[in-house]
């Protein structure tokens, strides 16, 4: 074991990370551990969090709200660049490791800590986007990642040690390993791991199974300004309140449920259940403004773009160069992404039902059918004759060579 004296942990109060505490004192000659929770909207009872770590032998607990960091700094870029994990994935948790692991590192820092500690397993991507972050930040310090340590190798050998030490434990038996924040909530495990499987309506904690969602459409209108939402149905509205808003009318008509088999980064695919109805919403209604807004090259550039941004995020890169990069980018983009957008929700679906921006390039007088002063439709022949010239060219080749017979 590495020689340290004070170790910063990212501390949920969960089982895991309570036997963290002590395993780390035991294991590391008595070294003092510091226990910092972040508040993401995850709606846990904080004050019992910050009880229960000082019982399990912290020296120090701090409870940081980073809410409305979250949506801002983090949340809101990656909204604006499109980005989506393998065409479904919204990147709740990919996108909060890194800003959990930044606040990590500040209170490190200013505590005078020579190791942080994280207590995400050698299976999952969380310990790499929890230590990625770290190298970017604070290169020099130590990461202490218990669970690729330690003997402990099921919930059971956890009770039995929390039990040892005198840590106090939960009751409860979750059927789902979960992870929430305002922006979502996520179930993997138990029956879920076989992908025949469908979620069960009980499962859900957000959202109204679709079936059960009202008989009759609800619809909402969202403004934008910049590409960030700003308003829901004609009210302003700060990130966080927006998104809490947007949270209730989705999982009340049952939208944003997304089930994927999705690639880890470590190598093995895993089945996880997200329930993400603000999200849904936000980015569906960002992409009907951006199809008004953006012209054919640059949404068609972007759209290859998401996909790697949508990688990096899901990779823990957040703080590479390359996502920094892309991010410019994405910005450039979304200077006339201002605009309303009105959706249509009814049992699970989200359906387009207007848009409208100072910025839109929809000009009625260029497509309509009826007569117009703006379009010499002769023009067409000379542009396809131009635009198809490669196809003619090719084809002349191949019957003067023979091998078209």
């Amino acid at each position: 074991m590495a020689k340290v004296k004070k170790v910063v942990l990212a501390y949920s109060g969960g089982l895991d990370t309570s036997v963290i505490i002590p395993w780390l004192k035991e294991n590391y000659d008595g070294c003092e551990v510091i226990a910092v929770c972040a508040d993401i909207g995850q709606g846990d009872e904080l004050d019992v969090v910050h009880d229960k770590a000082l019982k399990s032998g912290a020296s120090k607990v701090f409870i940081e709200d980073l809410t409305k960091e979250f949506l801002e700094e983090y949340v809101w870029p990656t909204l604006k660049s499109g980005a989506v994990y393998e065409g479904k994935y919204l990147l709740g948790t990919s996108f909060a490791r890194p800003l959990i692991a930044k606040k990590l590192v500040e209170i490190a820092k200013r505590e005078g800590a020579d190791a942080i500690a994280h207590g995400a397993t050698g299976k999952g991507n969380d310990q790499v986007r929890f230590e990625l972050t770290v190298k970017a930040l604070a290169p020099n310090i130590t990461i202490i990642a218990p669970w690729r340590e330690w003997t402990l190798g099921s919930r059971e050998e956890e009770i039995e040690y929390a039990k040892k030490h005198n840590i106090p434990i939960a009751t409860e038996n979750k059927t789902y390993s979960m992870d929430r924040n305002i922006w979502h909530l996520s179930h993997e495990g138990s029956d879920l791991e076989d992908p025949w499987n469908a979620p069960k309506n009980e499962m859900f904690l957000i959202s109204k199974a679709p079936e059960n969602a009202p008989d009759k459409a609800e619809y909402v209108t969202i403004d934008f300004a910049k590409g960030i939402p700003v308003s829901v149905n004609g009210e302003k509205m700060d990130a966080v309140t927006l998104v809490t808003k947007l949270n209730a009318i989705g999982a009340a008509n049952g939208v944003g449920i997304t089930d994927i088999c999705e690639n880890r980064l470590v190598g093995m695919k895993s089945r996880g259940v997200y329930e993400n109805p603000a999200g849904a919403i936000l980015y569906y209604a960002h992409r009907e403004l951006e199809y008004l807004c953006l012209d054919r090259t640059t949404l068609h550039y972007k759209e290859g773009m998401a996909i790697r941004y949508a990688e990096l995020v899901y990779d823990g890169m957040w703080f590479s160069q390359l996502r920094e990069a892309l991010e410019a980018f994405v910005d450039s983009t979304q200077q006339t992404v201002t605009g309303t957008v009105k959706l249509k929700l009814y049992k699970g679906n989200i359906i387009s039902a207007g848009a409208k921006s100072p910025y839109s390039l929809y000009s009625k007088e260029f497509v309509t059918f009826e007569r117009d002063e703006v379009y010499n439709q002769a023009d067409g022949t000379g542009f396809i004759n131009l635009f198809g010239l490669p196809l003619k060219v090719r084809a002349l080749m191949q019957e003067k060579a023979g091998l078209n017979k």
